[in-house]
């Protein structure tokens, strides 16, 4: 086969090199030349690539057993990792479902929240109220929930339509109000939609704590959460957090819910939690939720590599070498310093508005102006025209449109969380070098350095 043909296909026609190997934040290809690995690909490898400790532990499970399915035999790989898991999560949160991505975790959590209410005897909870913009999945159920028009509407005719509420994104408002009252404001607008939808048919709230690809590490102010808590518990509705890309240790603590010290219903996780080491997802529940299920016939739902041994045998390695390595810890040091120097971006180059973040999910997003936040002309094509320019240089940036998927283009940079001060100096060389280039092909001002 030729290098410029494939029989793979994906979701569009951007030829990339072959992979040769990766090595703690870097990655190789073919030809010799080196990437950072500024975007954990898709914020997954959260441990850096060819951990030695880690492929010696996943070898040491394939020289046991790859596969037992999990009817016909307890696995010690998917006990331990249940274990290590609730030990690691806030009080409360005692029982874990093992799947093999995070569009899977999404769709359990759910599954689980409805066969809960069913225990419960309420049948008319069925409506689970999400955010706009906002990304919870590419299956059916979990493209319902998403708030980002290009990858929902071609398909919007064969859902149902959940409701949304609008994602808290204080930093385009331009009112009279403090971050606080802001807060309350966007949390209110889930009561205001429970009352509209009708109390007792809503099921379910999930949300993103530190928001994901569609709102680019969208922080809501501190007191959004703690409110948004109260409204679920005023009305029995149930709070799912969505911390497939926030969770294990991204954040600066293991979840992101940590940080508010709120303790969710039910936790999806994933992208982080088998660090790119093998397909692995989870959802984490109270008992009191997960055992009224199982008494009333089971769990109504699974997948055949559900607590896979081989993945569990990696997710489990990959949190011991988070704990022993000290890998949380390191990505809030290192994400304060990224921080500063992603902020120091906006003194010279005016055309972006805001950074964001917390830990080592962090974006910063692009404008026409920063007193109006109106996006950049669609047509520049901003989003995917720095991220090539980056790749070209050898750093791997991650890009969406920002406004629901339609305007506004943000980036994030979320590198793997063993990463060192030094080495993010040099990945801002490389991404201040592609913003010049950016910056000269679009016409756009860049300040003289101070």
């Amino acid at each position: 086969m030729s290098d410029d043909s494939s029989y793979l296909f994906y979701q569009s026609r951007n030829p990339r090199p072959f992979l040769d190997y990766g090595e703690g934040i870097y990655l190789f290809d073919e030809a010799g030349n080196r990437y950072i690995d500024g975007s954990s690909g898709a914020m997954v490898s959260n441990i850096g690539h060819s951990n030695p400790r880690v492929l010696a532990k996943i070898k040491a499970q394939m020289d046991k057993a790859t596969f037992g399915y999990r009817l016909h035999f307890r696995t010690h790989p998917s006990e331990d990792l249940a274990a290590k898991t609730v030990a690691m999560t806030p009080d409360g949160l005692d029982r874990v479902f093992f799947v093999s991505g995070g569009s899977e975790a999404v769709e359990s959590a759910v599954k689980l929240a409805r066969q809960f209410a069913l225990t419960q005897g309420q049948d008319a909870r069925h409506k689970v109220i999400s955010r706009f913009p906002s990304y919870h999945g590419c299956t059916f159920g979990a493209l319902d929930l998403t708030g980002y028009d290009p990858l929902r509407e071609p398909f919007a005719p064969m859902m149902e339509g959940m409701p949304k509420v609008a994602a808290p994104a204080t930093y385009l408002d331009r009112d009279n109000l403090s971050e606080e009252a802001r807060g309350i404001k966007y949390a209110d607008l889930l009561r205001d939609k429970i009352l509209a939808e009708g109390p007792e048919t809503v099921l379910a709230f999930i949300m993103e704590p530190v928001g994901g690809a569609s709102t680019g590490a969208l922080v809501a102010p501190d007191s959004y959460y703690g409110r948004i808590r109260e409204i679920c518990d005023e009305f029995g509705v149930l709070l799912i957090y969505d911390e497939v890309m926030t969770g294990a240790g991204r954040t600066g603590k293991f979840l992101a819910a940590e940080h508010w010290g709120i303790t969710p219903d039910i936790v999806a996780m994933s992208k982080g939690f088998g660090a790119g080491y093998a397909p692995l997802g989870a959802i984490v529940a109270g008992a009191r939720l997960v055992e009224p299920v199982l008494d009333a016939g089971g769990f109504l739902h699974g997948f055949t590599y559900a607590g896979n041994p081989l993945a569990c045998s990696a997710g489990l390695a990959v949190l011991e070498e988070m704990d022993d390595q000290g890998m949380i810890e390191n990505a809030a040091r290192m994400g304060e310093v990224l921080m500063v120097q992603l902020r120091a971006l906006m003194d010279r180059y005016p055309f972006i508005g805001d950074v964001r973040g917390k830990g080592l999910l962090t974006a910063f997003e692009f404008v026409s102006d920063r007193e109006t936040m109106e996006p950049l002309p669609p047509e520049l094509d901003a989003h995917a025209r720095l991220v090539e320019l980056a790749y070209e240089r050898g750093l791997i940036i991650y890009s969406r449109r920002t406004r629901g998927g339609m305007t506004g283009d943000h980036f994030l940079i979320a590198p793997p969380l063993i990463i060192t001060e030094q080495q993010i100096d040099e990945l801002m060389v490389i991404l201040r070098d592609a913003l010049d280039a950016f910056a000269q092909d679009a016409g756009l001002p860049v300040e003289a350095a101070k």
